[in-house]
């Protein structure tokens, strides 16, 4: 293993984070984990578990116990990334590499890309832009996860189907350091793979996800029951091609149809989406990164958005009667 490498930190130890800092300790990595509540108590005291395995890491609620890394792995959902970005700042030197493996519209989108809107700080997801503050652009790696994970108690986590990692540089340049981290992906058991475009990658993600997420957060439904009436298909379509429009004027065109990505989820089968478990949980849920942005999309290239206007018009109000937005 390379040594530049060795030392990594988990910073959101949920479904997605917990599995990627398994694979990353049963590589042989020296694993920490910045946590606190139930999460921090349960791998103090029994370890981080995927599956039958059980890896030894360690756990604090302090960045500066855990002190300087070479790879931090951001891992939180994007309503809690404000919070947590401060902290990282004690994790990341010089040469740290912090890996986002988050859903929906990263804060570093236009960082060396987009043209017209290259460099834009978008309002939806750093308004402040306290994150790109904390979290230095030249230290990023964007990641994709195709993978789905889920949390049966805290530090447990389950693997359910899915083993894709996506990663790149946000100026889409194949550096060793990439490459690096791919190849410790690789031997951590993931199939990664180092993107040219990894705006793109983000950007076809979020095409199919930021339909049925919110959706079946407002339904109760998952994926299934969702693309199989078709009413609610169609709609879920006319959101797609918005999102397919704005796209197409950000450099990122999608050669697909709606139809053609339903047909990749309904092969996925009968699932809960993430937001629907984050509001069974009564978490906050990811509405900005995955739909407010889009909206704000929209506005910046003149694409107008009434379907996904409405998507997010209803999804905000429920989850603001619930408190979770």
């Amino acid at each position: 293993m390379r040594a530049a490498l060795s030392k990594v930190c988990v910073v959101g130890c949920g479904a997605i984070g917990g599995w990627i800092g398994a694979g990353l300790a049963q590589a042989g990595c020296q694993v920490s984990v910045l946590a606190r509540g139930a999460t921090l108590a349960a791998l103090q005291q029994q370890g981080l578990r995927l599956g039958d395995a059980r890896h030894t890491v360690r756990a604090s609620a302090s960045a500066s116990e855990l002190g300087v890394q070479d790879l931090v792995v951001v891992a939180v959902k994007a309503p809690a990334l404000r919070e947590v970005a401060n902290q990282t700042s004690a994790l990341i030197g010089p040469h740290t590499l912090v890996l986002t493996a988050m859903n929906g519209v990263p804060w570093w989108f236009f960082q060396d890309f987009g043209g017209t809107l290259a460099g834009t700080q978008l309002q939806a997801v750093d308004a402040s832009g306290e994150i790109a503050r904390a979290i230095p652009a030249a230290s990023v790696v964007g990641c994709v996860v195709h993978a789905s994970c889920s949390v049966d108690a805290p530090g447990v986590i389950r693997h359910h189907f899915g083993n894709g990692l996506i990663i790149g540089e946000p100026s889409g340049r194949t550096t060793e350091r990439v490459q690096a981290l791919a190849d410790l992906l690789v031997r951590a058991g993931f199939a990664a793979t180092v993107s040219p475009q990894i705006q793109k990658d983000v950007w076809y993600k979020l095409w199919g996800n930021m339909t049925v997420n919110p959706i079946s957060a407002l339904t109760g439904a998952t994926t299934d029951l969702i693309l199989g009436d078709e009413l609610v298909r169609n709609f879920v379509s006319s959101v797609m091609l918005e999102a397919k429009a704005i796209g197409a004027r950000i450099g990122i065109p999608i050669a697909q149809q709606p139809e053609d990505r339903h047909q990749v989820t309904r092969k996925l089968g009968a699932f809960k989406t993430s937001m629907l478990q984050d509001m069974e949980a009564g978490k906050a849920v990811e509405l900005d990164a995955l739909v407010t942005v889009v909206k704000e999309l929209g506005t910046l290239t003149g694409v107008a958005t009434p379907f996904t206007d409405a998507l997010l018009g209803l999804s905000r109000l429920q989850a603001r009667v619930r408190g979770l937005y």
